[in-house]
């Protein structure tokens, strides 16, 4: 017995998301490695598309899907190959979901808009010599200086795909 999770408006998300990477993404994609940049380009007809960050809320301008679009992203980026496949889910399904949840209003009503069209390109700092990834071992700080923070520390790998245009960085803000 086949069982799935998926509905009628699960395989038009897939076909829809299919065709468009046939076109636009397959025949680009070992250019794309070589330079290890995924085109602006690419990412607005992503967006264009509703297929960045579909899981946002309709207030900031994203498609309110659940999980399980995302999957269906996920699976069809790997079918052209792991760099696209994490370079984006790292900017639609890591990276941007902290905006979602604990940036203020303000906040995400400046950046999230961005993030859905493509416009804007999300990145993030984390390693740290002797931290690697782990959250909790973050030595990097940020001290407060009027309107700006002065951020202290090195990190080893700064995770970027396609000209992103801001960045967020783990560090620690206690004293």
């Amino acid at each position: 017995m086949q069982t799935s999770i998926f509905i009628d408006d699960h395989v038009m998300f897939r076909k829809s998301l299919r065709k468009m990477l046939e076109k636009d993404a397959f025949p680009f994609y070992e250019e794309w490695e070589r330079a290890r940049e995924i085109p602006r380009e690419f990412w607005l007809k992503l967006g264009e598309n509703g297929f960045l960050c579909p899981w946002v809320d309709e207030e900031y301008g994203g498609l309110r899907l659940d999980f399980s679009y995302s999957m269906i992203l996920i699976e069809e980026l790997e079918r052209v190959g792991q760099g696209l496949g994490s370079g984006v889910c790292l900017h639609s399904e890591i990276v941007t979901p902290y905006i979602a949840a604990l940036g203020t209003d303000q906040q995400k009503r400046k950046w999230l808009p961005g993030c859905i069209s493509g416009e804007k390109i999300t990145s993030i700092a984390m390693t740290e010599p002797g931290a690697g990834s782990d959250l909790a071992g973050i030595k990097t700080t940020a001290r407060r200086e009027g309107d700006y923070y002065i951020l202290k520390g090195r990190k080893n790998v700064y995770y970027k795909w396609g000209n992103g245009r801001f960045s967020h960085c783990c560090l620690q803000n206690r004293p």
